[in-house]
């Protein structure tokens, strides 16, 4: 047992949490609802390919919703 704080969990949030109704994305992260409550749940690996994920998502979500955040 070590007195060491276990490492931070990688994640892509920019703490805009706003859902977008049509593409189900989160505007800031371009996660899913299912995959931000989940977060701390999943393993290194499915953290890591979803991330890998999130730049093509982007395209799913209309770009005068993503001017909204700025």
């Amino acid at each position: 047992m070590t007195d060491e704080p276990p490492a931070p969990i990688k994640t892509p949030c920019i703490k805009v949490c706003v859902v977008d109704g049509e593409s189900g994305l989160c505007l800031g992260c371009h996660r899913t609802l299912h995959e931000v409550a989940g977060w701390a749940r999943l393993s290194d690996d499915e953290r890591a390919a979803i991330m890998a994920e999130l730049p093509a998502r982007r395209g799913r979500i209309r770009p005068e919703k993503l001017g909204l955040i700025g």
